[in-house]
């Protein structure tokens, strides 16, 4: 598989789960029509998806500079942060407009959702690396 192939088909199975968690979370939480909340999850979804595919991109390009290979727990760490830090700029904006609430309330809200999200980004991304193996990038050098 192709790099661009592996990031699209990582992006899409993460969001494919995503929008099945936070369509019925959100409607629950802010009782609004499910119709509404799957329409935000799917929104939310395609924003995540563009900055997945980004974020990921100038990750592995800084990733092949490292000297050491491979994904610590550490590095799987520091993904999470830069991923969900960033994809939090984006989506209050949108939570604030679509839930009717205050910037306040969506940041909130998403640290909710980013508390959930950061374990699930780090978790899927070690089982996805797990059933389609490491990316060139970060693939232990057999150097001798």
């Amino acid at each position: 598989m192709t790099p661009r192939q592996r990031r699209v088909l990582q992006a899409i199975l993460y969001e494919v789960f995503a929008i099945a968690f936070v369509g019925p979370v959100l409607s629950l939480a802010f009782d609004k029509p499910a119709t509404s909340t799957l329409a935000l999850a799917v929104l939310l979804s395609a924003i995540a998806l563009t900055w997945n595919y980004a974020f990921n991109w100038v990750f592995e390009r800084w990733e092949a500079r490292q000297v050491v290979r491979g994904r610590s727990l550490l590095r799987r760490l520091a993904h999470g942060v830069g991923f969900e830090g960033g994809l939090t700029v984006l989506l209050v904006p949108v939570m604030s407009v679509w839930l009717e609430i205050s910037p306040l309330e969506a940041f909130i809200a998403n640290l909710g959702l980013l508390a959930f999200f950061f374990v699930y980004a780090v978790g899927f991304t070690w089982v996805f690396d797990k059933v389609f193996g490491l990316p060139a990038s970060a693939a232990v050098r057999n150097e001798g």
